[in-house]
């Protein structure tokens, strides 16, 4: 639903109209009975063609800008995720220090090495966020995920499949149902 709604916000920021229905505006889609889109040009003649070509020439430039404007929004994200990473390697890289001066202190001043157990946990912490703020860690990540995509896709499957418009709908009408019945 989040995405729809972006969706929508971008088409109407760029004047961008669902391509279906410009194409159907334009007499290029046939709605069949069970909700099946057919493509037509009626009349088959060379105008008609023609028209539909003008159509999609003039919708690719846009649709460029719209997958640049989503690419440019998925790599800020990500920079700001690198910078969270980053902010909170000093914060912890301070806590860090701080810990293990005082634990190896505590330890040498008591004589007992158990007070530096708590080290261990602490110094792969502090490796796995430095890998993540300064390392490889994303490459490796962006590799896995794409060695899962060829190798592994039927992970990523979601359960009982796509949503469909009917599953979506008959959902929409048991909630619907639902809350009137509540209401009563």
């Amino acid at each position: 639903m989040k995405d729809m709604i972006r969706n929508e916000f971008i088409r109407g920021t760029f004047q961008v109209e669902c391509f279906g229905d410009k194409a159907k505006r334009h007499g290029h889609v046939d709605i069949l009975d069970k909700g099946c889109r057919r493509w037509s040009c009626q009349g088959g003649g060379k105008e008609e063609d023609n028209r539909f070509v003008d159509i999609v020439k003039e919708d690719l430039p846009r649709m460029e800008r719209q997958i640049l404007m989503q690419n440019q929004m998925r790599e800020r994200q990500m920079a700001m995720q690198i910078a969270w990473s980053r902010e909170f390697l000093k914060y912890f890289g301070s806590f860090f220090a701080v810990a293990t001066v005082g634990l190896t202190a505590g330890a040498i001043k008591r004589k007992n090495p158990g007070m530096l157990a708590p080290i261990i946990p602490l110094s792969f912490i502090f490796a796995y966020q430095m890998d993540s703020a300064y390392g490889t860690l994303i490459y490796r990540m962006r590799g896995e995920a794409e060695n899962i995509m060829e190798t592994e896709n039927d992970r990523l499957q979601l359960p009982q499949g796509t949503p469909t418009f009917e599953s979506i709908e008959k959902a929409r009408r048991a909630k619907s149902s639902l809350s009137a019945f509540l209401e009563k």
